[in-house]
């Protein structure tokens, strides 16, 4: 059992969590949920014991273990199933010392605790915990160097969760992957055997693998069981009776005072006229429910609506080199009502799919015809760098409506979902959902005839991800979804397609069957480039020069990430100091003035660390995307 009681918690000053408590049976599968900021990263923290409780106390049973996705992805010469067997550190111990050990007892005592913990299968179990993460058995065998930030990060998960510890913390595991690797984590959290928190905004991870909701709003924490949609039911039926009480009380007290001020100046009432405000005050008043209003997404109605097919492709190839396309014998056609839903694993060529119809990749060989004046938005997450950091989000707009007036601009940026505070905020001081926001609203500017959306949620709560759902099912034109939430394909799409083997194809069958596939036999990416010239085959040297330029062109771009790496670590090291100090009292009461200095400190890194974590994953994401081809 885990015993949150009267927890108060603050990061640099301002208080995220107060007075909150809740209690979680021991095997709980609980989905921590509330607004982007409102401290669900702060109280794991308080639970790993990295940050410090200002009052309260979290309550876990002694020797239990805790586990949570390392912040660093390992980037060594190590072997993946190496890295992921060694998470695993009693059976690594245990390994180690029958090497050395002589004692008869005390080997007979380390192969019996071996036997206990499985130590003998924990190899295939590692490898079974890759595979649903999308590594092959080659890959697994690969040193953690060669893959990119993103693939990395599914290792330190895998390392994770082959631990097995006794309380699973999991923060947006779902951020760097795929639909398969989503689909694989939900039956794996499901089927785990201790306890599970996790952090997210996939509604239906938190429908399929969770069994209690943990909501953190306006400081405190309550307990819901059941999954997310019972979660919603049970919040609206709380939020209603709240709001009758809280009207029923307003005119009670409207009604004593109401008697207060008619009487207590009469010497005959006065009498009563005191026992009721004797009441009025016993009475208290009943909280009103406080709604965060959620800023909508709007996409502009295509000018003029394009005759079907929109694109037609026949015998098409693409690639980014002559005679090694990543994807042929594309023979597809899209209409201009499409919605259309891209999967398959990362690495089989979905974001080159969509580069291919957006014109920003070229046909290698067949034919693409394009209806007269076809206007494509085209929105992915990398392109976030193409944002200017010094410019606000008023003045990317301008840009585009140069002879516009000022109210019209900002009306413009309004559409797109940003508050009016927000709008002259420059975009280098924006939250990632609100740079998200901004980007879609320019990708969709000129009312294109297909949006093009590849991986849009990233950023997105909840709320805000119906915002957008609720957009796309209000906009008339075609559209092209990549994304891992389920829940976004199947609220918003008709059609699903497959890209694995080389190709693109239609998916026959719904979600649910996609599921099933990939649950029962996951197929992990494919790194082997295929070729559709005379000589079909490429030799191992071929692919290991390929694999080298590509390394190669992509160098600066490795080298900014680790920079940023060594960044992070720093950081992270500075404000586990800082918070080590600002945990004693002893440093307000005798230097508040070095108190306030070391609290400032501590949020000037803490805001330097969250872009610099950004702008990691953004960069990994386009390194990830070049090494995949």
């Amino acid at each position: 059992m885990i015993s949150i009681s009267e927890l108060s918690a603050r990061i640099a000053g301002r208080l995220l969590i107060e007075n909150a408590s809740v209690t979680l049976p021991a095997g709980t599968k609980a989905g921590l949920v509330g607004k982007n900021g409102a401290g669900k990263s702060t109280l794991f923290r308080v639970i790993t014991g990295d940050l410090a409780a200002e009052s309260g106390s979290v309550s876990i049973p002694r020797n239990a273990r805790i586990g949570q996705v390392a912040q660093e992805a390992p980037g060594t010469e190590e072997l993946l199933i190496e890295i992921v067997l060694r998470a695993d550190k009693e059976r690594t111990a245990l390994l180690a010392e029958a090497e050395t050990a002589t004692d008869p007892h005390r080997i007979a005592d380390i192969q019996t605790r071996l036997a206990d913990i499985g130590a003998h299968s924990a190899e295939a179990r590692a490898a079974s915990i890759l595979a649903g993460l999308g590594f092959d058995h080659e890959a697994q065998h690969r040193p953690a160097s060669s893959f990119s930030g993103g693939w990395r990060m599914r290792v330190a998960l895998a390392a994770v969760l082959f631990s097995e510890p006794d309380l699973l913390l999991l923060d947006e595991p779902t951020n760097y992957l795929d639909l398969e690797g989503t689909l694989w984590l939900e039956d794996y959290i499901r089927r785990y055997p201790h306890t599970v928190i996790i952090i997210s905004h996939d509604r239906d991870l938190l429908n399929t693998a969770v069994n209690s909701i943990v909501h953190l709003d306006q400081k405190k924490l309550t307990f819901y069981r059941g999954s997310y949609d019972q979660f919603e039911r049970q919040k609206a039926e709380a939020d209603e009776l709240q709001m009758k009480a809280k009207a029923k009380n307003e005119a009670a007290r409207k009604h004593l005072q109401s008697f207060i001020d008619r009487f207590k100046a009469k010497a005959t009432k006065a009498r009563q006229a005191q026992s009721r405000v004797k009441a009025l005050e016993r009475m208290g008043t009943v909280a009103a429910v406080i709604e965060d209003h959620v800023m909508g997404f709007s996409f502009p109605e295509p000018e003029k609506q394009a005759a079907s097919p929109i694109i037609a492709i026949s015998g098409g190839a693409v690639g980014y080199e002559p005679c090694k396309p990543i994807l042929k014998r594309l023979n597809l056609r899209i209409d201009a009502d499409d919605r259309i839903a891209l999967l398959g694993s990362n690495g089989n060529g979905k974001s080159t799919f969509a580069k291919f119809v957006s014109g920003r990749l070229n046909a290698e060989s067949g034919d693409v015809k394009l209806a007269p004046n076809l206007k494509i938005g085209f929105f992915a997450q990398h392109q976030l760098d193409d944002l200017v950091p010094n410019q606000t989000a008023v003045e990317h707009v301008r840009r585009r409506m140069p002879d516009a007036p000022e109210a019209k601009v900002r009306a413009r940026v309004a559409q797109m979902g940003l508050a009016t505070e927000k709008m002259d905020t420059q975009v280098k001081d924006l939250s990632g959902g609100e740079k998200a926001r901004l980007l879609m609203g320019l990708a969709a500017f000129d009312a294109p005839n297909l949006l093009i959306l590849d991986e849009p949620t990233n950023h997105l709560d909840i709320d805000s991800r119906n915002a957008l759902i609720q957009a796309l099912n209000d906009y008339s034109g075609a559209v092209i979804l990549i994304s891992h939430d389920r829940h976004l394909i199947e609220a918003t799409v008709d059609r699903l397609w497959l890209v694995r083997d080389g190709t693109v194809s239609n998916f026959d069958g719904d979600l649910e069957d996609y599921r099933s596939l990939v649950v029962a036999s996951p197929k992990p990416r494919d790194d082997k480039a295929k070729t559709n010239c005379a000589d079909d085959s490429v030799s191992k040297a071929d692919q290991r020069k390929l694999n080298a330029d590509r390394r190669a062109s992509l160098a600066p771009l490795k080298k900014k990430i680790n920079e940023i790496e060594s960044l992070t670590g720093k950081l992270e090291k500075l404000i586990q100091a800082l918070d080590a100090e600002l945990a004693d009292p002893a440093l307000y009461e005798k230097t508040p003035a070095k108190a306030a200095e070391k609290a400032k400190q501590r949020s000037d890194a803490a805001e330097k660390l969250a872009a610099a974590e950004e702008q990691w994953l953004e960069l990994s994401s386009e390194y990830e995307s070049g090494m995949a081809g």
